[in-house]
């Protein structure tokens, strides 16, 4: 399975009085990560809504093992390790680029839609479905 690897800094603004990283953060870290991946295998979110397509999140998980804080450079490893044609799920491993400490682990559940309907993306955009399919085996 193909994995990427995002890169990001903490910053100060994302930290909450005791000086971690707010938790909601991790949230919008994760979204990063996600588009960052599928931009690494040939299919940006702009590709997809111009085909009238969008992949929102209908679920997520995280659990939280060490903080970060302002200035941390954290590595977020994003896989998709599961896609059905209609959703897939994707898990992520958020890491201290300084020691590799684990600072959480986390998933997310996405479907496709189109016209505020849950498509088959084999049968709305067949070449999309074979780049994705494609793409996520790669090792």
């Amino acid at each position: 399975m193909y994995t990427y690897t995002h890169h990001r800094k903490v910053a100060y603004h994302e930290t909450d009085k005791m000086g971690i990283t707010h938790h909601a953060n991790y949230v919008k870290f994760l979204e990063e990560a996600r588009v960052g991946y599928l931009e690494s295998i040939g299919l940006p979110f702009q590709l997809f809504e111009s085909r009238g397509v969008t992949s929102p999140v209908v679920g997520i998980q995280i659990e939280y093992h060490h903080p970060s804080t302002f200035g941390d450079e954290l590595f977020i490893a994003v896989v998709v390790t599961k896609y059905t044609g209609v959703r897939y799920e994707v898990a992520y491993e958020i890491t201290q680029a300084s020691d590799g400490a684990q600072v959480a682990v986390a998933s997310s559940k996405h479907c496709f839609l189109a016209e505020s309907k849950v498509v088959s993306l084999k049968k709305a955009c067949p070449d999309l479905h074979e780049t994705f399919s494609r793409r996520i085996a790669e090792a």
